[in-house]
């Protein structure tokens, strides 16, 4: 399966949520939510991965923890606020560069429209 239709996938599922469930709730319930309804589609997904780092040869264990990585290829940030910022969306982007990965959302729940809270983050991704 392709990054691309993984996030196809991705997408669809966290629109469903949101008409589901509404804005509001902790990201931590989203995450569970989500996690479960991809699993239940017969994607492979790991909530609050750990990712090393290396930098200058020195590896440090859990440089950060991705939301979701899914089927091991697309990075997916939760949020749950009022506004995104730039600094969010840096977020993904650097963790796609540190994972090599190079397909990954941000997905902001706290918007009244899901489709408003959807940030698509490439890296070196062939359309």
């Amino acid at each position: 399966m392709t990054e691309n239709e993984i996030g196809t996938i991705v997408v669809d599922t966290a629109i469903a949520v949101h008409r589901e469930l509404g804005p509001g709730l902790l990201e931590s319930v989203y995450e569970g939510i989500l996690a479960h309804e991809l699993r239940h589609k017969g994607l492979r997904v790991e909530t609050q991965k750990a990712v090393p780092v290396i930098y200058k040869d020195i590896r440090f264990e859990e440089g950060f923890r991705a939301d979701l990585l899914v089927e091991e290829k697309v990075i997916v940030e939760l949020k749950s606020v009022e506004k995104v910022l730039a600094a969010h969306k840096k977020q993904v982007q650097t963790h796609l560069k540190l994972t090599k990965c190079k397909l990954g959302y941000l997905l902001n729940f706290g918007e009244a429209f899901m489709r408003d809270g959807i940030t698509r983050c490439v890296n070196g991704l062939e359309e």
